[in-house]
């Protein structure tokens, strides 16, 4: 009974993990809008907010990956498990990174590309929570993690897309930015894009995972 109720424990905190992710992604959007808008104080707010919340989701990170050592019914999957780890944290490392590069680089975004960054923002959060309560679901009921994935690839593919549009439209069709500006830009679509590109890594992951767990 002792070891059931650890084991409980254990996939609460899971849970706990993934939904301050969740938390982190509509900060991460909610950020990406007000630098376009230029409403500086929510930013801010938005920055201090997105720092807390990995903070937060690192102790809680550390307690699990320590526990998972002391769970024999895990023991099998421990690997795996490390290995999710590694991956889902890629994708905080990327939210934090990103929005804050944009407090300290403040690139210049021509209003024409407002609703291009703002959808391209969209896609790759949409794929981080798509892949959010599929890994919530492996701990659970792990036959249905493949049904819960194949979102997440749907929205990777629209967000290289946008990404690829607003890079064609800067070298292509914005004659008056400077070079340095298009480079800049092409940086920061980049880097919103990558968010969608770890959240197909962690799906293929879970993939993975939810086959060695059915056999």
């Amino acid at each position: 009974m002792f070891g059931k109720k650890k084991a409980n424990k254990l996939i609460d905190d899971i849970d706990r993990y993934f939904d301050l992710m969740d938390q982190s992604v509509l900060v991460f959007k909610e950020g990406v809008r007000n630098y376009l808008n230029s409403n500086k104080a929510d930013f801010n707010e938005n920055l201090a907010r997105l720092s807390a919340i990995e903070g937060e989701a690192e102790v809680l990170r550390r307690e699990i990956e320590n526990a998972l050592y002391t769970q024999t019914a895990l023991v099998r999957s421990r690997g795996d498990i490390m290995r999710l780890f590694e991956k889902t944290r890629n994708i905080t490392d990327i939210l934090n990174d990103s929005l804050f590069q944009f407090e300290i680089e403040t690139p210049f975004v021509p209003s024409d590309l407002n609703a291009e960054f703002i959808k391209l923002t969209e896609f790759s959060a949409l794929s981080v929570e798509a892949v959010i309560p599929a890994a919530k679901a492996y701990f659970r009921a792990p036959e249905t993690v493949p049904d819960k994935i194949s979102r997440a690839y749907f929205y990777e593919k629209e967000a290289v897309k946008y990404s690829q549009t607003i890079k064609r439209t800067v070298f292509h069709s914005m004659p008056a930015l400077k070079l340095s500006e298009k480079f800049h830009l092409r940086y920061f679509a980049l880097h919103i894009e990558n968010l969608a590109k770890a959240s197909a890594n962690v799906a293929d992951q879970l993939a993975v995972m939810a086959i060695r767990r059915t056999l």
